[in-house]
């Protein structure tokens, strides 16, 4: 790597560490974060493979059992692991906040006043001092006094649930006052209780339950948002005095609750599955969120990300405006891996925005682009980030169908991105690479197409054979392992001796099954249990022929250590990691030893899938608190009835306030979040009006999207300001109109579900909505008006919406003509929504509505088609008369 791209990497990381606001850890506090991030992904890997239960069965020892833990426990270990990194990554304070300048301000007036040595002066100081040393981090690389605290107290509450389950669940029965107070729980303590004061006569369970929620809402405001914490703080005091809201006042009266005692907020915000810091999105997270986060991380690793980036130029990069078109495509995929939009942005961003503007765009335009794409990953199937899984959560509906529905909806807004930079690209005239700056399409294919085989098979493994979210991923993380330990051992001087290690274990293996019906360690040791069918013993080879891939790798390269693998191109944060290792050690050769690069890599996607995991753990903890209170409160039919009666039964408008409250709470928040929240409030309440119910999750999700990219608080937007140089708020302008489109196709598809392939059936006299099926593509009937038409339209529309955006189709547009591309755009992909709009309207003065039948629909979507294709033509003939002038004119001189 050259010395400007390091620069570059160095630059990026820092970048990405203020967005963040993250402490810059080295030394002895790396290595401490490494090793609990290892563990924490050690801890879920062995999960998702073997589920609760803790135990494996070992040669000559046979069957060691650690434990068999329950959900409740499997949720709390899960949660203090990332309470403890939270508090290790991001300080408490930088020492620059309000009561920090208070106190210096205090300080100051009391030097000037009466002195530095008085004694009012010097216990001013004191207290600044003594409160710097237990807070504050100023150069953001220093574990505070606070931190070891919240870390030790995580512990005794991870410790309770462990070690005490039997009573948690006594207490379900009986509430939280009926457990142990702390001496009788530590009965070291017994001698000094009367020394306890309150704490002697309260239960050891409330007290953790307590500390707990907060040190959700401290984690919360370090790797979040202060925003966040404010939020989820007000939820909790609400279940606490809410019943002091007189229920005959107007409007607000629906918000009172019955009185509820701390002891029951806590019971249901700290020890249940169902609601509140353990529930429903932190099991989510448990089960599916962390294993993809970890799978996107070994993908990363393994040097996907940079591959797919100049995938995405050599298939791109030399057709007009190329460069902005291909970090369309490397965002995209990068992105719905990740999950992030801000670190997309940022990492991605490093390389593709240089590139744009170098080839003609704006700063800000590239910005833009980048920052628009990034955060589309997150509506793109498979991964979808983190937001698939919880509504497959929420909806009961299986992944495959969520990916099957979300997949439209994504392909068109990348196609409305695409089409806005090739517009963008024609009116500034903006080329492409040269061919020279690009690589080979198929020498690139060639070279790194093992890079494809982990999203083949996880497709493979969720759609065709139906596996479990967290199996598929288990299964697909396993198979990223093995081809990277095949790749590592792989050169033309090793292949032999890899095919024939390789070959060995195989047929080992299968003649240990065959023979004696189990392997060939179980086989040494006695363990068998009588021969098998060559057909047995054979699926139980293939079982498990990821391990022996691994293994017939390890035992190739170490056999050679110092290969070169020619095919092996790790991501560089492996190979700094590993460097870094050897110096620590004092054995600097391991960074040229294949092996240690193989541990290395396995090591550091451990560690860095724990780190990104994170601010999602945080956040989904905290989160849950909202759907807690309003569950324990009872608040949920009284929401939904204060929702129903401002929106005045308008479906427009309710779907106007869900998007405008999407927006706004999802600005600086992550999408998963912003989902959990809004589902917990309006979900009821869409569905209501006969919304599908997949259809109104997407909805959410769609708008809590484009919230990372809405100004003036728009997180990914500025990130990619920041890559680019350029002015922040006009690149949020641009990031917001790029992805215009992501705000109009919700709409699209929630007013015609046939765009996200659902379709109305009648199950035992009831109507309902599911995912299409291969035998209903069949029903031309419904295929054609109801999805062949609807997202015709949609595609159609989305090129005339850019036509309005860029102010350009085959020439410059004018304003009368980009009113009337505005126009044919609206009635191409959702006509149905000015149509409702309109009957509100007259209802509003006493006109009678309707409903928008399915001959509305299909004659405005067709008065829409005629519209554009007019516009078209028109500027197709402007610009080919002007281009004839041009050359006339040329001719002429």
């Amino acid at each position: 790597m050259s010395d400007d791209s390091a620069q570059t990497d160095v630059e990026t990381e820092e970048l990405l560490q203020e967005i963040e606001r993250k402490r810059s850890v080295r030394g002895w506090l790396a290595v401490a974060v490494a090793a609990i991030g290892i563990l924490y992904s050690a801890y879920q890997m062995w999960f998702a493979a073997r589920g609760f239960e803790f135990a494996a069965t070992l040669p000559v020892v046979g069957e060691v059992e650690l434990a068999t833990l329950q959900l409740l426990q499997l949720n709390a270990v899960h949660v203090g692991f990332a309470l403890v990194l939270a508090f290790l990554l991001y300080p408490p304070t930088t020492g620059d906040g309000p009561v920090s300048r208070r106190l210096a301000t205090l300080s100051e007036t009391s030097h000037d006043r009466v002195g530095r040595d008085h004694p009012v002066s010097r216990v001013i100081d004191g207290l600044g001092g003594g409160l710097s040393w237990f807070l504050a981090d100023p150069d953001a690389d220093r574990v505070t006094p606070l931190d070891y605290l919240l870390i030790a107290i995580t512990g005794l509450a991870v410790a309770y649930f462990i070690t005490d389950f039997d009573e948690i669940q006594q207490m379900r029965a009986l509430g939280l006052e009926a457990g142990r107070p702390i001496q009788e729980v530590f009965a070291f303590l017994e001698p000094i209780a009367g020394l306890l004061g309150p704490l002697a006569d309260t239960s050891y369970a409330f007290v953790l339950g307590v500390v707990g929620v907060l040190m959700v809402l401290e984690a919360t405001r370090r790797a979040i948002s202060l925003y966040l914490m404010i939020i989820v703080a007000v939820f909790v005091v609400y279940a606490r005095w809410g019943h002091y809201i007189p229920q005959d006042a107007v409007y607000v009266g629906v918000l009172s609750i019955p009185e509820l005692s701390w002891a029951s907020i806590v019971q249901n915000l700290w020890y249940n599955t169902e609601n509140g810091v353990f529930g429903i999105p932190v099991t989510v997270s448990v089960q599916f969120i962390y294993i993809f986060i970890l799978f996107g991380a070994f993908l990363e690793m393994s040097g996907a990300g940079q591959w797919f980036i100049d995938l995405a130029y050599a298939a791109t990069g030399d057709r007009k405006g190329g460069p902005a078109k291909a970090s369309i495509l490397a965002s995209g995929f990068m992105g719905t891996i990740s999950g992030s939009s801000i670190a997309n942005t940022v990492t991605t961003g490093a390389f593709t925005i240089p590139l744009m503007k170098r080839s003609g765009y704006r700063p800000e335009f590239a910005g833009a682009v980048e920052a628009s794409a990034s955060s589309g990953g997150q509506i793109l199937p498979p991964v979808m980030g983190a937001a698939a899984f919880l509504i497959v959560q929420y909806t009961a509906t299986p992944f495959a169908d969520v990916i099957v529905a979300a997949a439209i909806p994504a392909i068109v807004f990348f196609f409305g991105v695409w089409v806005m930079v090739h517009f963008e690209a024609g009116r500034t005239n903006i080329g492409g690479l040269a061919t020279e700056d690009l690589v080979d399409l198929s020498d690139h294919l060639r070279a790194g197409w093992f890079y494809l085989a982990p999203i083949v098979m996880l497709l493979y493994f969720l759609i065709v054979v139906r596996l479990s979210v967290a199996r598929s991923a288990w299964y697909t993380l396993l198979a990223i392992v093995a081809l990277l330990s095949l790749v590592a051992a792989y050169s033309d001087e090793t292949r032999g001796r890899l095919a024939a290690i390789l070959g060995g274990v195989v047929l080992a293996e299968f003649l240990a099954h065959l023979l004696t019906g189990v392997g060939v360690v179980g086989a040494l040791t006695g363990a068998g249990t009588g021969g098998t069918s060559p057909a047995a013993a054979a699926g139980a080879v293939l079982g498990t022929l990821g391990w022996y891939a691994i293994g017939a790798g390890v035992l190739t390269v170490a056999t050679r250590p110092h290969l070169a693998a020619p095919l092996l191109n790790l991501d560089p944060q492996v190979d700094e990691a590993v460097a870094a290792t050897g110096d620590v050690v004092g054995r600097p050769s391991l960074r040229d030893n294949e092996l240690a690069r193989l541990v290395g890599f396995v090591l550091k996607s451990m560690d860095a899938g724990a780190r990104t995991a994170v601010p999602v753990v945080v956040a989904v903890a905290a989160a849950g608190v909202i759907p807690g209170v309003i569950s324990v409160s009872g608040l949920g039919p009284n929401l939904v009835a204060l929702i129903r009666a401002v929106a005045g039964d308008s479906l427009v408008l309710l779907l106007l306030i869900t998007a405008f409250a999407s927006i706004v709470l999802g600005m600086g928040m992550p999408t998963t979040v912003t989902y959990i929240i809004l589902v917990s409030m309006l979900g009821t309440a869409l569905t209501g009006f006969g919304i599908p119910e997949l259809a109104a999750h997407l909805f959410i999700l769609y708008f809590g999207v484009i919230a990372d990219i809405t100004p003036p608080v728009a997180v990914a937007a500025y990130a990619a300001s920041g890559v680019a140089k350029s002015d922040a708020f006009q690149t949020g302008i641009e990031a917001f109109s790029l992805s215009l489109n992501k705000a109009i196709v919700p709409f699209a598809f929630v007013l015609t579900p046939g765009i996200v392939l659902l379709r109305e059936v009648t199950v035992e006299g009831e109507t309902e909505y599911r995912v299409a099926r291969l035998s209903d593509l069949g029903d031309v009937g419904w295929l054609v008006p109801e999805v062949a038409i609807p997202v015709a339209g949609v595609f159609l529309g989305v090129v005339a919406l850019a036509g309005t955006v860029i102010g350009y189709v085959y020439t410059d547009v004018g304003p009368g003509s980009r009113t009337a591309l505005a126009v044919s755009s609206l009635l191409l992909m959702a006509p149905g929504l000015l149509v409702s709009g309109l009957y509100d309207v007259l209802e509003l003065v006493g006109i009678g509505g309707g409903e928008v039948t399915l001959t509305v629909d299909l004659a405005l979507r067709g008065v829409g088609l005629v519209l554009f294709a007019a516009l078209l033509a028109r500027n197709r003939h402007r610009a080919t008369r002007a281009a004839t002038a041009g050359t006339e004119a040329d001719a002429a001189s």
